[in-house]
């Protein structure tokens, strides 16, 4: 008789390093500070994204409070303003013996660009007094931003100094690489543990009597780039009223928001939008200069600032180090070098650094649109020299890539692999999945760029400098080319095989076929005809492409398509906002209701706190979803989401303004039910906007002194 073989041991796949999942967790934010708990209140690192963060580096890594020796339970974790959190738990071990519990722990918590201030309050409604201890438990590990993204994890770090035990010591201290928190907690005994700090009060309470106690932690990082901004007072500056509810509430919460994302570099008063939390608090080329764009209805001030602080760091040299050249609009800002996660390794990113194939052409777009909504030309004046170098970067980078603006992407392990707007390694697929080899020619970057050099053109004319008309042949010159390379006529019939515009074209001039978002962003640029504009705007409202709850970034007709994939089949609401806004300046009212549906639809899931993007699952039909699938590591809130709710009011109000030639057009679309509109901005005057139930349109308010009024009555 034979034995049988022993068996194999089990084998496991190497232990992965996972980016951090955020969909559930608790934000409140205050430049450059902000604190991320959990969906039970408490802040657990190494979980993730949970802590204090000062700028990029995570200062506390640890916030848990017990009760009694006991974590409480928790019943409410829940954001308290922008800045703020609330989280209400129970002591169930104390208080009476009964079904209802009777001893519960309320905090407070308030962040600052100076740090956090928690207040505890434990209330009583036992028979019988309460004695006990409310303990809060901190650790700090003082881990970088990139590496906590990147899934890596560290041990907590013992105070340099303070820890005294007894009542009212000197403030604990962390300190490294000129980051510094310091944790202060009157009347509290301050002890080390094992991994940080314990703050102890002792609490006697009679039936019916509440304790209050607070702690504070002030942080601080001597090499920041950049720090928090004054508000703009946009709260309560804009009201929506009648019409969609949803809009109304989400504009309302966006704004909100957005002020909590306002921030200044280091050397400036000039402010601009943080990309998003929590791992784009700072400065983005791209992200900066769109949320800018779609924000253009509040006003221009924020343009301005934001066009400054980009020009002041404009490339001068070429560094291919840095991705600097001449003219070219940086990607990123950082306080130190850092590391990002892509398809195929990790790409090395410097502190400043310029990876970015679109920045360029979208800072003069959003310099134009400025102009028009009503910049004075007195403040336009002193970037007419930025102007003019971003347009000769446009027509180099065209220059050496066949006639089209390309990327190369990483080289070497430095830098992205891709550099449009969708960044991630397999982000310009054919459509059998393949990847295409760069360098590449994204669709939408020849849109802008055209864009670019009319609006260019106009401000030259304006500023009474030379080039408009060169800049004029050369947008047409780079239409022509457009029109000869980019349509793709499939063979054959069937679902999504009419002409459409290729999301790129690879490193042999190939359009690229997978049909995706990437050509709404061509809408309103002028580089499509009005034939090819009604195509591409019928292609975007099919339902491969538009039953996400707003546009699908890849068609779920793709081999590649994923409705969790980043950038193959999510849904982002920027993007989405994007081509509505276009949709409405080239007249196709059917994109902007149906997009526009779908966002509100969205947003009205997420509670008005739109994140950055997610799943692509259908709203209708087979395997349909009833809300929108969070995607797990979105950020939240993001500039460019939250800037979507005002440039979809916009476009629905069909809003345009042209401030140099005397004009305003406001022509609402079919989307918007009667509605009142208030706090505009044109000029930096107030414009209010009702909107009758047949359509017409009664304009009011200061902005409208010197402007003519088209608008249907």
């Amino acid at each position: 008789m034979h034995s049988s073989p022993a068996p194999h041991p089990p084998t496991h796949p190497p232990t992965r390093l996972l980016q951090p999942w955020l969909h559930d967790l608790v934000a409140a934010l205050a430049p450059p500070v902000q604190l991320w708990c959990g969906p039970q209140g408490r802040v657990e690192a190494p979980l993730g994204a949970q802590g204090l963060w000062c700028g990029d580096v995570r200062v506390l890594s640890r916030l848990v409070a017990t009760v009694g020796g006991a974590v409480t339970s928790p019943v409410l974790a829940a954001p308290d303003g922008a800045d703020g959190q609330l989280v209400v738990s129970v002591a169930r071990q104390l208080g009476d013996d009964a079904p209802d519990p009777t001893v519960r722990l309320e905090q407070r918590r308030r962040v600052s660009a100076h740090g956090l201030v928690e207040e505890l309050v434990l209330v009583s409604a036992a028979h019988e007094p309460v004695l006990t201890e409310v303990a809060v438990h901190l650790a700090a590990d003082l881990l970088a931003m990139d590496a906590v993204k990147s899934g890596r994890t560290g041990g907590p770090v013992a105070p340099t100094t303070g820890a005294a035990a007894g009542p009212d010591g000197a403030p604990a201290v962390w300190e490294r690489d000129g980051v510094r928190s310091a944790v202060s907690a009157p009347g509290a005994v301050v002890a080390t543990s094992a991994d940080g700090l314990v703050l102890t009060w002792r609490v006697e309470l009679a039936p019916g009597q509440r304790w209050t106690g607070s702690w504070s932690v002030e942080a601080s990082d001597a090499s920041a780039v950049v720090s928090g901004a004054p508000p703009a007072g946009w709260v309560g500056q804009v009201a929506v009223s009648g019409g969609d509810l949803r809009l109304a509430r989400w504009v309302e919460r966006s704004l909100a928001d957005l002020e909590a994302l306002r921030m200044r570099p280091a050397d400036s008063d000039d402010v601009f939008l943080a990309a998003g939390a929590p791992w784009y608090f700072t400065l983005f080329g791209r992200d900066s200069l769109w949320a800018a764009r779609l924000l253009l209805p509040l006003g221009t001030d924020l343009a301005a600032s934001t066009l400054r602080v980009l020009a002041a760091r404009q490339g001068v040299r070429d560094d291919p180090a840095t991705g600097e050249e001449p003219g070219k609009v940086l990607h990123e800002l950082r306080r130190a070098a850092s590391t990002a996660e892509q398809a195929g390794g990790t790409a090395f990113l410097p502190p400043v650094y310029y990876g970015t194939v679109d920045a360029t052409p979208l800072w003069v777009c959003l310099l134009h649109d400025a102009w028009r909504w009503g910049l004075p030309l007195d403040d336009v004046a002193p970037l007419a020299d930025h102007l003019e170098a971003a347009l000769a970067w446009c027509a180099r980078a065209a220059e050496r890539g066949g006639g089209f603006l390309r990327y190369a992407g990483a080289g070497e392990g430095t830098g992205l692999s891709n550099q449009g707007w969708k960044d991630s390694g397999d982000a310009v697929q054919w459509s059998d999945g393949q990847l295409a080899q760069g360098p590449i020619a994204l669709c939408e970057v020849q849109g802008y760029a055209h864009e670019a050099a009319l609006g260019g053109a106009a401000l030259l004319d304006a500023l009474g400098r030379p080039g408009g008309d060169r800049w004029r042949a050369w947008a047409a010159d780079l239409a022509a080319r457009f029109r000869e390379h980019f349509w793709v006529h499939p063979a054959g019939e069937g679902a999504g095989r009419g002409p459409h515009v290729a999301i790129a074209l690879d490193a042999d001039g190939a359009a690229v076929d997978a049909v995706t978002s990437n050509p709404g962003h061509l809408l309103g640029t002028g580089i499509l005809s009005p034939a090819e504009s009604a195509l591409v705007a019928a292609r975007l409202v099919q339902p491969d492409l538009a039953e996400g709850r707003g546009l699908r970034t890849m068609s779920s007709l793709a081999a590649g398509f994923s409705p969790l994939s980043y950038h193959g089949g999510s849904v982002w609401t920027h993007d989405t906002a994007i081509v509505v806004a276009g949709a409405a300046r080239d007249g196709h009212d059917d994109v902007v209701a149906v997009l526009g549906e779908g966002l509100l639809q969205a947003a009205e899931s997420f509670g008005y706190r739109v994140p950055e993007l997610h799943g692509g699952e259908p709203r209708t039909g087979s395997g349909s979803v009833p809300a929108p699938v969070p995607y797990p590591a979105s950020c939240r809130p993001q500039a460019w989401s939250a800037a979507s709710s005002v440039a979809l009011l916009g476009a629905v109000l069909g809003l345009r303004p042209d401030v140099p030639g005397g004009r305003l057009s406001v022509h609402p679309t079919s989307a918007v039910p009667s509605a009142s509109v208030s706090g505009l901005r044109v000029a930096g005057r107030s414009l209010d906007v009702v909107i009758g139930a047949s359509g017409a349109a009664e304009v009011s308010g200061p902005a409208l002194e010197g402007l003519a009024v088209d608008a249907p009555v």
